[in-house]
C-alpha cells in the first residue's frame, strides 16, 4: 500500500469517517445511536476549543484511518494535556505504518499547541495496537476505573 499521509478532518469526509467510526465502534463491539455519530460529527468539526479534533490517514485519495483528541486543562500543570481518545485504522491499511502517522500526527498538533504530555487507553486485549503503544509510548501503572 502506498504511503499515506495525515490531515485534519474535513466536512466532506463525513461519509469516509462514518464508515471508519463504525469500524472502530465495531472493534469494540458496541455501538452508538445516530445522534452520537451526527453530535460527535459536528462537533469534531466545530470551533469550541473543549471539543474533539479529528485527523483522517489518506492513502490514494481514500480516508483509510482516524483519530480524535482533545485538548484540556490538568490540574498538576499549568499547560494543558492532550487525551487520544480514538485511533482506528481500516484493516485493509494496517501493518502499513499509519497507526503511527495518525499518533505522530495527534503529537504534532500537541505541540503546536505547547502541550507536551499526550495520553491515551486501550482495552488489554487489542494486541496489535499495543505493540505500537509500547514502541511510541510509555506504559502506566494507572488503572481505569467508571461509573
Amino acid at each position: 500500500m502506498p504511503e499515506g499521509f495525515i490531515r485534519p478532518l474535513r466536512a466532506a469526509d463525513e461519509a469516509d469517517w462514518r464508515r471508519l467510526w463504525t469500524g472502530y465502534l465495531d472493534y469494540y463491539e458496541t455501538s452508538a445511536p445516530e445522534l452520537v455519530h451526527a453530535t460527535t460529527f459536528a462537533r469534531l468539526l466545530g470551533d469550541d476549543p473543549r471539543d474533539f479534533h479529528g485527523l483522517i490517514a489518506e492513502v490514494d485519495g481514500q480516508a483509510m484511518g482516524l483519530a480524535h483528541y482533545l485538548l484540556h486543562r490538568h490540574c498538576w500543570k499549568v499547560e494543558n494535556v492532550c487525551y487520544l481518545q480514538d485511533l482506528y485504522v481500516d484493516p485493509a491499511a494496517r501493518g502499513t505504518g499509519l497507526g503511527r502517522k495518525l499518533i505522530e500526527g495527534v503529537f504534532a498538533a500537541a505541540d503546536a499547541n505547547c502541550t507536551p504530555a499526550v495520553y491515551w487507553l486501550t482495552q488489554d486485549f487489542n494486541a496489535a495496537g499495543r505493540r505500537l503503544y509500547d514502541r511510541i509510548g510509555k506504559l502506566t501503572p494507572f488503572i481505569r476505573y467508571t461509573r
